[in-house]
């Protein structure tokens, strides 16, 4: 069958459909990934198809990034003026991607996908990868543009309910561009993109752990939760081989990331970490880090590296809380300093302080003085790396790929023989 991949968005975003691309493809199936341009190489490179979704938002713009990183307002900046107002074009692009496909799965910020899926019949899955985007009143999040809101954590479901409904009611003007589409393209003028039509009535697939985010009642009923996807391969280069050989020498060092999209705007985040390095006497791995002063010995910058390569060998680790970095780092076993930047960042953040795998910093707040006093914690309290581990062993047990590739097979499967366009063998 040809199953097709509909996301918007940073490395965060297509890396978890690439992971879940690769399995299916080794099952037999076809895979077209449709994403913005900045992807196309990575995408073909794999032996995978490619289509050009639109917005074509270039992850590593630095400017982009910039209108998005303010906490509050960064969520409302990338709906309401960088996905919405192409929602057409990204609607023409998906359509005509859609028309040569089987099954499609989405990313929740494709707000297009549920209106394809609807107009043409296609069958469908979601694709989620934080615990927030749930909007869950049994296991409220911290919500950037509504922090406050989480202390009402305690107070139960159902105030917790009538506050996301209140919230929601107040943005109904964000989705006016959607409702416009809708009538357009003559179907029925209701929608909720934000807390209904994301979810697939077929499948939804939470992609995070259950030792990260217990699944809760007032999740979609066809919600499964295999666990986190990973993948993060990228080309073979002198620096790694490099980084390789430091990372063998003597103790393990800190390593500082900013994924793959707040690494396009890092302020004095890089500068500040050297100099907490260097202050502490301990060695550290920069990775996104450019233009600093070299100290061979002591601290190691690189452009790039594979997640599961380094974290692995680190002592903490210090990232900006995206879903696929805690991931990885969550596998690896280390405690974690978190810098969140925005979206589900803060949130990843205070599950993973309530977990007792690590601890939180403001951004704002980010310097050499404030960060040392907190990486010399996490160094030195036990706890924090014991805790890290037990969640690494629970991790490692799940199989993310596997289970989530076998529910979409069994999702396509449930089809009606007149909607395929492939052939589907079903494997033994």
């Amino acid at each position: 069958m040809r199953v097709l991949f509909a996301t918007i968005g940073s490395l965060g975003d297509l890396h978890p459909c690439l992971g879940l691309a690769i399995e299916l493809k080794r099952r037999g199936h076809t895979v077209v990934i449709a994403s913005g341009e900045a992807h196309r190489t990575r995408v073909l490179q794999l032996g995978l198809e490619f289509r050009s979704l639109r917005p074509n938002l270039d992850p590593a713009d630095s400017t982009l990034v910039s209108l998005c990183e303010d906490l509050k307002s960064g969520y409302e900046v990338l709906l309401r003026k960088l996905i919405l107002p192409h929602l057409a074009d990204t609607y023409t692009d998906l359509l005509a991607a859609a028309g040569e496909c089987d099954f499609m799965l989405a990313g929740e910020i494709v707000y297009a996908a549920p209106l394809v899926a609807e107009k043409t019949g296609l069958r469908w899955g979601s694709i989620i990868l934080s615990p927030c985007s749930f909007l869950s009143a049994h296991d409220p999040s911290l919500l950037v543009p509504m922090p406050q809101l989480i202390r009402l954590r305690r107070v139960g479901w159902r105030v917790n309910r009538a506050v996301l409904n209140l919230g929601t009611s107040l943005i109904r003007h964000w989705w006016e561009p959607v409702r416009r589409l809708r009538i357009e393209e003559g179907l029925d003028s209701r929608c909720a993109p934000l807390t209904r039509d994301k979810f697939s009535p077929g499948l939804v697939l939470a992609l995070f752990s259950s030792a990260f985010a217990e699944r809760q009642p007032d999740w979609p009923a066809r919600t499964i939760q295999p666990g986190f996807v990973f993948y993060d391969q990228g080309p073979a280069t002198s620096e790694f081989s490099e980084l390789a050989h430091f990372l063998k020498d003597r103790d393990p060092p800190i390593v500082f990331t900013l994924g793959s999209t707040a690494v396009s705007n890092p302020g004095h985040f890089y500068r500040s970490s050297q100099e907490a390095a260097l202050r502490l006497g301990k060695r550290a791995v920069l990775i996104g880090a450019r233009n600093l002063l070299s100290y061979p010995d002591r601290i190691f910058s690189i452009p790039y590296a594979p997640y599961s390569e380094v974290f692995p060998r680190a002592s903490v680790i210090v990232h900006q809380g995206g879903s696929g970095t805690t991931g990885q780092a969550l596998r690896a076993g280390r405690p974690m300093l978190f810098v969140p930047y925005g979206w589900d960042q803060p949130d990843n953040a205070l599950r993973v302080e309530r977990l007792g795998a690590g601890l939180s910093l403001a951004r704002k707040r980010y310097s050499a003085e404030t960060a040392m006093p907190m990486l010399e914690r996490l160094l030195t309290e036990t706890h924090f790396a014991s805790r890290a581990a037990l969640l690494a062993d629970e991790i490692r047990l799940q199989r993310g790929v596997e289970d989530a590739c076998d529910a979409v097979e069994e999702a396509m499967l449930s089809m009606r023989p007149g909607l395929m366009h492939g052939n589907l063998a079903i494997r033994g």
